[in-house]
């Protein structure tokens, strides 16, 4: 994986065939490593905002600058996270700023919807659904963070970071859905 500012000469290296990836710095772990698992779920995540950010309708326009910068932000975790314990850290690793921001965006998304009484369905719009499937996501890659935590002490900014990601997107659903006019529908336990 690369890890800011270097080039990828090419798309197959076949130093992976037999289930082990390279970290930078070129420690070799295998593919399905705790350190792999967080990194590649946050790959995944960035595929989902991606696809997130591409269909956003005209409404929600807003949302995009916020969406885009968690894509570049999600790139800087996976940089500290491809990164071997004791080996030299990236140029860039997520800071207090960062958690600073995710904490500002989440309150000022969370004034745009009206209080929630209950726990909501992870529906409504289309753009909706697509921020909860995130916000799903974001918890499992921060399960996957604790539990390399646990092997591999990581830094407090991360961790915190990784917390309030989800949170954000789950803001931000709630806010598209307000913002499009749907309403959110509590979860019936009766059924």
């Amino acid at each position: 994986m690369a890890t800011g500012g270097e080039s990828i000469p090419r798309l197959y290296t076949r130093t992976g065939d037999r289930g082990t990836t390279g970290l930078a710095g070129g420690t070799r772990v295998d593919k399905d490593s705790l350190r792999i698992r967080a990194y590649g779920t946050y790959d995944e995540l960035g595929a989902h905002l991606g696809l997130i950010v591409a269909s956003l309708p005209r409404e929600l326009d807003g949302l995009y600058g916020v969406l885009t910068r968690i894509e570049h932000e999600l790139f800087i975790a996976q940089a500290e996270l491809a990164t071997a314990a004791g080996a030299k850290p990236p140029a860039h690793r997520i800071e207090a700023r960062h958690v600073a921001r995710l904490e500002s965006e989440i309150d000022r998304y969370d004034a745009e919807h009206p209080p929630l009484r209950s726990f909501v369905l992870p529906a409504g719009s289309v753009a909706a659904a697509q921020l909860h499937v995130a916000r799903t996501v974001a918890r499992r890659a921060e399960r996957e963070l604790w539990a390399l935590h646990r092997a591999e002490p990581l830094r407090p900014e991360l961790l915190e970071w990784a917390n309030r990601l989800s949170d954000l997107l789950f803001a931000l659903a709630l806010a598209a859905n307000h913002a499009l006019g749907v309403s959110e529908t509590a979860p019936d336990y009766s059924i």
